[in-house]
């Protein structure tokens, strides 16, 4: 099979609906004595929404370090199946490399740059997928103009998207916390990704923040074509908007199926007996 870079819109229209996006085979990780992740598999499609859940310590946030390249698995594969000729291998892939490949995440913990403007923000997330080097910026030709104005209708229209344009110009900082989840998203959504992974992103979030979430996810995969894979501790946003899901613990994977299948998982019930099932 043929390698590539960065899939183009087109490609991704034909990828075939029995080709993964992403197929993650035997992942382990490990540290020192410590198995995190053990022999994991998971597959995400096109158009699907799939969440990872399982109790804290479970290693979903460990699994999407690997996937983002924080960290080299111990071993396994992690492959991209951009459309159904090109297979790219993410295993050893620096972070920002990663990025260039389509994929994008955001974090439990918000990272914004709270000293700059939402607009800024957004521009930032651009950086990895744009072409000015050095020497283009110093000497500001006609391309580096262009570039930038482009970054900038670019990141306005992004910010339109996720309903965040009134901010343009405000500091991250002082932004509602709802609206500082939903920066982090518009800033990944800037790398023009096909996967978008979201780790906790409704943490703290009131009742009609996690609405406004739950509806923004879903545009995102219905009207952009970005496929979703999320972690998320609030099983009722979980239930409503995932097609599939899959349970780890103790870094291995227990159970995997729609919402419904998992409800009622006899597995899944019994890991988590006399409480609520926890992301």
């Amino acid at each position: 099979m043929k390698t590539s870079g960065k899939p183009t819109s087109s490609m991704r229209r034909q990828n075939n609906p029995m080709t993964p996006l992403l197929e993650v085979n035997n992942l382990t990780m490990d540290f020192g004595g410590l198995r995190a992740i053990d022999t994991l598999d998971v597959e995400i499609h096109q158009g699907e929404i799939v969440a990872l859940i399982g109790p804290n310590g479970a290693g979903k946030t460990t699994f999407f370090n690997c996937i983002t390249g924080i960290y080299k698995p111990t071993q396994g594969d992690i492959l991209v199946h951009p459309d159904q000729d090109t297979t790219i291998r993410l295993n050893g892939l620096k972070p920002n490399h990663v990025t260039r490949k389509g994929l994008a995440r955001t974090f439990q913990n918000i990272r914004l740059f709270s000293s700059m403007t939402v607009l800024e923000n957004v521009m930032i997330g651009c950086h990895p997928v744009t072409k000015t080097g050095i020497l283009g910026a110093f000497f500001r030709g006609p391309s580096t103009r262009d570039e930038e104005q482009f970054i900038v209708d670019k990141s306005y229209g992004i910010l339109q998207k996720i309903g965040l344009e009134k901010y343009v110009d405000e500091l991250a900082v002082n932004l509602p916390y709802g609206a500082q989840r939903r920066l982090e998203i518009a800033r990944a959504l800037a790398t023009n990704p096909f996967l978008l992974l979201l780790d906790e992103p409704a943490a703290g979030m009131n009742p009609r923040e996690t609405q406004e979430l739950d509806e923004l996810i879903i545009r995102l995969r219905d009207e952009e074509g970005i496929s979703i894979l999320l972690i998320e501790h609030d099983m009722k946003l979980v239930m409503s908007l995932s097609d599939r899901i899959v349970v780890v613990d103790y870094g291995k994977k227990i159970a995997q199926g729609t919402p419904e299948e998992i409800r009622n998982n006899p597995l899944v019930i019994k890991a988590y007996l006399g409480e609520d099932i926890d992301a």
